[in-house]
């Protein structure tokens, strides 16, 4: 069991009447349990919370009127991960792949799993079946796409990453998510903060289904397992932005932070950990 404060502060020009959809509250799964949280908005608005889907995905909605908005969120999360060793998780059957999981299996806006099946099986398809199989697709895709921070867009798709050999955090996840789908592994893309952080922000990872539980995996190796605390799970970041604006809202400032409180105790670092908080 870990103990992780995490939090951000975001600031809006917004312009004229808008819509805001904000997805930066931490989920509430049987392995993530919130002990506090705060979530301010300044000027004070009407705000609607949402919970929606399995995943224990939850969001904010607000009309905006012309102003400066503030938004601050901090929480208090306590983490109880499942953890096997990763040579004793095998793959499912695909004729046992549950019904709620089997959409991961399809190509989505970012994730053309179609497009890049055939590379997928010529890597992929010969490698001994289960965890470390998802473990070579994340090492390999950190190891020939160069972390650049711009370099991609909100348009970037896994094969466009495949062919510029660059991108952030969420363009490491499209792509080992959409290699994964490809060979016939369920996976999902998971939003979320991560401690320690370098460069603070939102964070972009994955999940694969193995073994009848969702295990996480970072393809940008930028934090550790034990440290990732999500905000929602979708097929790709489509499903999970952390704000979704309708209207005319600019966002002029923007500060995440999460870091394992004083007293607690993560897990050590180990990669032949693996770990399941969904």
């Amino acid at each position: 069991m870990s103990t992780i404060m995490i939090g951000n502060e975001l600031n809006y020009d917004v312009r004229q009447p808008t819509v805001l959809l904000f997805k930066i509250s931490a989920a509430n799964t049987p392995h993530q349990k919130l002990i506090s949280e705060e979530l301010h908005f300044n000027p004070r608005l009407q705000v609607e919370a949402l919970d929606f889907g399995s995943e224990g995905n939850r969001a904010h909605r607000a009309l905006v009127q012309p102003c400066k908005l503030q938004i601050s969120y901090k929480a208090t999360i306590e983490m109880t991960p499942e953890v096997a060793h990763s040579t004793d998780v095998k793959e499912a059957a695909s004729a046992q792949i549950p019904a709620d999981v089997l959409p991961y299996l399809n190509p989505s806006r970012y994730c053309e799993s179609d497009l890049l099946g055939r590379f997928a099986f010529e890597e992929f398809g010969n490698l001994a079946l289960g965890f470390q199989r998802v473990q070579a697709i994340c090492d390999w895709v950190n190891q020939f796409i160069d972390y650049t921070p711009g370099a991609t867009n909100a348009t970037t798709t896994a094969a466009d990453v495949l062919l510029m050999r660059t991108g952030v955090c969420r363009d490491y996840a499209h792509l080992a998510i959409s290699l994964c789908r490809g060979i016939g592994i369920p996976a999902r893309y998971v939003s979320g903060y991560a401690v320690n952080l370098n460069p603070p922000d939102f964070h972009g990872f994955i999940e694969a289904f193995l073994d009848g539980r969702w295990f996480l995996f970072d393809p940008s190796k930028l934090s550790q397992l034990n440290g990732l605390v999500r905000i929602g799970t979708g097929r790709d970041a489509a499903d999970v932005a952390f704000a979704t604006i309708n209207g005319n809202a600019i966002l002029t400032q923007k500060s995440v932070w999460a870091s394992h409180s004083n007293d607690s105790a993560p897990l050590p670092p180990d990669i032949q950990t693996a770990i399941s908080t969904a």
